[in-house]
């Protein structure tokens, strides 16, 4: 599967295209949901081939964020950790997408040692066009969600954008974190809430030119 566009070759298609193809290109590109799945499988080969937490720290965003089971920032928690001996295996199942291709979020199932869970990442597109995770998580599964015959892809709708809902930022009660976050184009939002105990909530939510939909809503028990 081809991953997105370098910078390079977008140059090169802007001085054989003409600006206004170029830039049709460079959109198309950002909004194409096979870059975020090309992404998400090129981690897990890197896990496989190079160790697990080699792997996430070559993705990872510099303010990621990952679970253990309290929220911490990945890159801090990842330095220095040694790879295990058996890395998880996981597959992108579905993947949604911001309007403006800036952010995006996979879905899907994981597998290690006779363990089994869902996982969802969610990616970022920096200023070079290069996808980074910026959040981590998942959960155990009595039986892994099956793998569907095709990923299922979705891009938050660009229409109808002033009639987008507000994020409910609601109060935690006392020794409860709540990570709000959400693409900068508000079509694509993210949360999950963490009790004192570790146990977690996570849901996301993509705007479909009238209203929020909800896709994934899931709870994660205590460690």
């Amino acid at each position: 599967m081809k991953r997105n566009l370098s910078a390079f070759a977008l140059i090169a298609l802007a001085l054989a295209a003409g600006p206004g193809e170029a830039r049709k290109r460079q959109v198309k590109d950002a909004t194409n949901p096979s870059a975020l799945i090309a992404a998400e499988i090129a981690f897990n080969r890197m896990a496989q081939e190079k160790g697990q937490w080699t792997a996430f720290r070559k993705f990872a965003a510099e303010d990621a964020v990952m679970f253990a089971p309290q929220p911490v920032n990945g890159q801090q928690w990842l330095k220095g950790r040694p790879d295990p001996a058996q890395s998880l295996q996981w597959q992108p199942h579905r993947v949604w997408s911001s309007c403006d291709g800036e952010y995006g979020i996979t879905w899907g199932a994981w597998q290690n040692a006779g363990k089994q869970g869902w996982f969802s990442t969610v990616w970022r597109r920096d200023d070079k066009g290069t996808l980074k995770w910026v959040l981590d998580q998942g959960g155990d599964m009595a039986a892994a969600p099956p793998a569907p015959e095709m990923i299922e892809a979705k891009i938050a709708s660009c229409s109808n954008k002033t009639a987008i809902e507000p994020a409910l930022v609601p109060v935690p009660p006392p020794g409860t974190q709540v990570l709000l976050s959400e693409s900068r184009d508000k079509t694509l939002r993210w949360v999950t809430r963490v009790e004192s105990n570790g146990s977690r909530y996570y849901a996301l939510e993509y705007w479909n030119g009238s209203t929020f939909e909800r896709p994934v809503a899931r709870p994660v028990p205590a460690p």
